[in-house]
């Protein structure tokens, strides 16, 4: 259309409005598969702690009994002769419930030039014993796990660190980028009851094309701030930069957290355990904890015993660090929820904020609902894209001249 042609007084786009609508469109275009296969594996993965519990259930509960569990060292020692001496337990969960097994995890990475992410884990296997009688209740393949594997496209398309995250990343910030433009997009120029109508509500009664129209503008809103929460989260794994950017502002300082690490006492042999006096310790310091988490005590004779007692049942974020003398059972460092400064508290809170269990089940519906809505941007984007092609090849045939009048 020419200036010639322009009705009187009806202005054209502005040049910020038009190169919004084109990053829109083009980045959405570049983005759109990796948006949907990230959003609806997120939306897979929601719930998998409720699903695996049912599909395993004789493998994860056991039945409570009276007596008392056994020693931690004694269960590690039925779980390695159950996977093998070659497959080394790295990582034990001690639960608080009275009928759930308790897990022992070997873990072994692979060819770290592989290009795809199992090549690069040789094995990765948990062993589940019943903490009353020393029984094995199963091994998982965590290797070729259904979750995992969802987990694993989610977080790097099943591609091999760093390749396959620094993608999802990029990505990302791509929708990021996407929601922000959407929402200049989607903003009413006047706020009439008409486009408040418009703006707010789908129209259920109209046409297919407006269904799709409606479903990508206000759904899109809707979820818009849900939506920038998981990226950002997201987006904390895939680059090292973001999360030091997170934890800066939180911290409101550019000192990284202190690590603190202690050793053994070598001199010390003693015929006790020191993982089964550490557990014990922390059963009764931590009365409220739901669950305990240890790393197996490594080879080198100095090195400490980590654990952790977790005061949710499925989040990580609320739980207080211990290092003890792996020769003595030694408490030798307890680091308290309260003790972390705001930048390690968001942090630790990522995954458990990305995930929607910060929120309880109410959370992980909210998480599955987003996703859901998220995995469904790219799909009505690039219908209203199609549909606005198809129309405006319709109206250049109805104004192309006929033979009769060349």
């Amino acid at each position: 259309m020419t200036k010639r042609d322009q009705q009187p007084g009806k202005k054209g786009k502005s040049w910020l409005k038009k190169l919004n609508a084109w990053l829109h469109l083009w980045l959405g275009l570049a983005s759109g598969l990796i948006v949907f296969i990230v959003s609806i594996t997120g939306c897979i993965f929601a719930f998998q702690q409720e699903i695996t519990e049912v599909i395993k259930k004789d493998m994860l509960f056991v039945t409570p009994q009276s007596t008392p569990t056994l020693p931690p060292s004694v269960l590690q020692e039925k779980a390695q002769a159950a996977i093998g001496k070659d497959k080394p337990i790295l990582y034990m969960t001690f639960y608080r419930e009275p009928d759930r097994a308790w897990e022992f995890s070997a873990y072994k990475e692979g060819n770290e030039k592989a290009i795809t992410l199992f090549g690069s884990v040789d094995y990765y296997k948990g062993v589940f014993v019943n903490p009353y009688t020393g029984a094995v209740t199963g091994i998982q393949d965590y290797k070729r796990d259904f979750f995992v594997i969802v987990k694993y496209i989610h977080w790097s398309l099943l591609l091999n660190h760093p390749i396959g995250a620094q993608i999802v990343g990029w990505s990302t910030l791509i929708f990021v980028i996407l929601l922000i433009t959407g929402l200049i997009l989607w903003w009413p120029k006047k706020w009439t009851k008409s486009t408040r109508q418009q703006s707010f509500k789908i129209k259920w009664s109209a046409n297919f094309k407006r269904v799709n129209y409606d479903l990508h503008n206000v759904l899109g809103f809707y979820s818009m701030l849900l939506a920038l929460v998981l990226a950002f989260t997201g987006m904390v794994w895939a680059f090292k930069w973001f999360e030091a950017t997170v934890y800066v502002i939180a911290a409101r300082s550019t000192t990284p957290p202190e690590r603190k690490t202690f050793k053994s006492d070598t001199t010390l042999q003693l015929s006790t355990n020191g993982l089964d006096i550490a557990y014990n310790y922390l059963l009764k310091e931590m009365p409220e904890a739901k669950r305990f988490g240890a790393s197996a005590p490594a080879p080198d004779a100095s090195a400490p015993i980590y654990m952790s007692g977790y005061y949710g049942k499925e989040t990580y974020y609320d739980r207080d660090d211990f290092q003890f003398d792996k020769n003595s059972g030694k408490m030798l460092y307890r680091q308290t929820a309260s003790d972390k400064n705001a930048g390690e508290k968001l942090i630790n809170m990522n995954y458990d904020i990305h995930v929607g269990a910060i929120g309880g089940l109410p959370g992980k519906i909210l998480a599955f609902i987003i996703s859901l809505i998220c995995a469904s941007l790219p799909i009505t984007g690039l219908l209203v894209w199609l549909n606005k092609g198809k129309k405006q090849s319709k109206a250049e045939k109805k104004t192309m001249p006929s033979a009769a009048t060349v």
